[in-house]
């Protein structure tokens, strides 16, 4: 068992670790499962407030509620990665079934987030690929799919670029929306594809954030409702934002889109 005197270690550990979990696209009870768990597994009592942009986490003794400490932090989202995601909840069954040392386990951590991600390249390939495959299983012909990996190429990029000038992330929407949108109907103008709805209705499908939207969905279910809702709301938001790039290519485009 951890001793009283890292008590302060162990909470700035947690709290590392809670946002690390949030920011690559946990849910809100996983995340507080695992912390719980860790926290048991040191002797201690963990308890967690998780909210939109903020979490708050108290750790204390259970046989000496004078020895405590409570953290407040903000976190933001950082890219989803579910293969870190399942190796950080597998690291609090290891501390709380194997009992391992509290030094082991932050080196553990370290190297699980640490480990190598995906390069942009293949990431960016594999995003194309996956959007041009959704525009052919929703009805669109061999001659749209070409249309859509482009779109979703340059798309993506702007998307990339933009979020390093840190622009909003609202505004990034809408214009990466209406850009991939417009891309698609320029490559309709040209004869390529005899589906021009599918095609420019596929155009916007990598930006829509269906891994919050599930979650959101989750946490509701849990009840996490502040959370959940809150999730929900920004959800619609980036949907709605996607829905205005769209509509602002389909004022210009001659097309009609099909039900």
């Amino acid at each position: 068992m951890v001793k009283r005197a890292e008590i302060q270690e162990l909470t700035e550990f947690l709290m590392e670790y809670t946002i690390t979990m949030l920011s690559i696209g946990a849910y809100t009870s996983r995340v507080e499962k695992c912390v719980t768990r860790i926290g048991k597994a040191f002797g201690y009592e963990v308890y967690i407030s998780i909210f939109s942009k903020n979490i708050a986490i108290s750790v204390l003794s259970p046989n000496d509620y004078s020895t405590r400490r409570t953290y407040v932090r903000s976190y933001q989202d950082n890219g989803l990665n579910f293969n870190a995601i399942s190796l950080l909840s597998a690291l609090s069954w290891h501390a709380y079934d194997e009992k391992i040392t509290f030094s082991h386990l932050k080196r553990y951590y370290y190297k699980i987030i640490k480990k190598k991600k995906y390069s942009y390249f293949s990431t960016l390939i594999l995003v194309c690929l996956a959007n041009a495959s959704f525009c052919r299983v929703f009805g669109g012909d061999l001659g749209s799919m070409p249309i859509i990996f482009c779109s979703t190429f340059i798309g993506f990029n702007i998307r990339v670029y933009l979020s390093l000038l840190k622009v909003d992330l609202r505004v990034i929407f809408v214009i990466c929306s209406f850009i991939a949108s417009m891309v698609a109907y320029s490559g309709c103008i040209l004869g390529i594809t005899k589906t021009p709805d599918v095609a420019i209705g596929s155009s916007v499908l990598f930006l829509i954030p269906g891994v919050y939207l599930i979650n959101s969905v989750i946490d509701i279910l849990d009840g996490h409702s502040l959370i959940g809702i809150s999730r929900v709301i920004s959800v619609a938001i980036l949907i709605a934002c996607i829905a205005i790039g769209l509509y602002t290519t389909l004022s210009f485009a001659d097309v009609r889109m099909e039900y």
